[in-house]
């Protein structure tokens, strides 16, 4: 039966754990030939909606070092929904590729492509979830946590967005402790709180929703923050930039947290709006270090649904 990966929540906290896992190990071994380049002659559809830079980067690269070809379809060639309907676009692409992966303005759309194919759908983004963007995250936390993962603290400063919704999910499923803070108006969606809030009480997970970022902050072992007014909200950026000047990632607000914090943002930042080019570019970034783990997130997610006994052998070798 075929999977596909548009919400966090697709995959169950073991799977998720799993794949953070296997991305780790996808990481250390990845100029190794052969046996993990399992998709020779698999193909991989691409289609962007909205501009890319890390998601057409490393989801191409990653289905190349994985043995496999990647086609890219920009919305001006392929015009979904308006030449073709989505179904249609859906029910062609799924005779000639093993995959696709959609970077889209709408949920539904990557929706209605998951429900017309027999083959994986992937949301490389869409205005209600970015779920890869989330499992790089995690890695890059794992990695920087010395041990102490899943134990720590991640603090999340600004719009309840589409990544904070993801991040939401995941760290519940997880077992990190998440506190958000957001001015009024942009929290997160009430149904992405109410389903981290029931994985936190599943697992070890605690997410709690709060106004102020000093708050939220104090003690913190990450630090994240995202584009004030995201793709499709450019025109509310002077009344975002207003409302959200509080929420600005500064020297005064990263005093509140951990000694050793680390500072996140999934990128392009808007520099000088929700954070300052003294913290972006500061020891306590790991900005890059989180861009590159999207490579070895996509290459664990692709592995997980194309070949999930591949995928599985590999995180049973890193075991022993």
């Amino acid at each position: 039966m075929k999977r596909d990966f548009i919400s966090i929540d697709n995959f169950t906290p073991e799977e998720l754990d799993q794949t953070v896992k296997l991305a780790a190990q996808l990481k250390k071994v990845r100029k190794t030939p052969l046996e993990l380049r399992p998709l020779v002659g698999r193909s991989m559809a691409m289609i962007f909606e909205k501009p890319s830079l890390r998601t057409r980067v490393t989801f191409e690269l990653a289905m190349v070092e994985l043995g496999g070809h990647a086609l890219e379809f920009q919305s001006v060639g392929i015009q979904i929904n308006e030449r073709e309907s989505v179904p249609d676009v859906a029910r062609n692409l799924e005779r000639w590729v093993d995959v696709v992966i959609a970077r889209v303005f709408k949920n539904k759309t990557v929706r209605m492509l998951a429900e017309n194919m027999r083959i994986p759908v992937i949301n490389a983004l869409c205005n209600i979830e970015h779920p890869c963007q989330a499992v790089a995250d995690i890695l890059t936390v794992a990695e920087l946590s010395k041990g102490r993962f899943p134990k720590v603290k991640l603090a999340y400063v600004g719009d309840g967005n589409n990544v904070c919704h993801s991040l939401l999910l995941i760290c519940a499923a997880l077992g990190l402790e998440m506190a958000v803070a957001s001015p009024e108006g942009y929290e997160p969606l009430p149904g992405f709180v109410k389903r981290a809030s029931e994985l936190g009480k599943a697992g070890d997970g605690s997410i709690t929703i709060m106004r102020d970022p000093v708050e939220a902050v104090k003690g913190a072992d990450f630090i994240y923050t995202d584009v004030w007014a995201s793709m499709g909200h450019e025109d509310e950026s002077e009344k975002r930039s207003k409302n959200f000047q509080p929420y600005q990632v500064n020297a005064d607000l990263v005093r509140h947290a951990s000694p050793n914090f680390h500072v996140l943002h999934c990128l392009p930042a808007h520099r000088g709006e929700e954070i300052t080019d003294e913290i972006i570019d500061g020891p306590h970034s790991k900005v890059f270090d989180q861009a590159e783990n999207r490579l070895h997130a996509q290459k664990a997610i692709i592995l997980k649904l194309l070949a999930p006994e591949i995928a599985e052998r590999q995180i049973k070798s890193n075991n022993k």
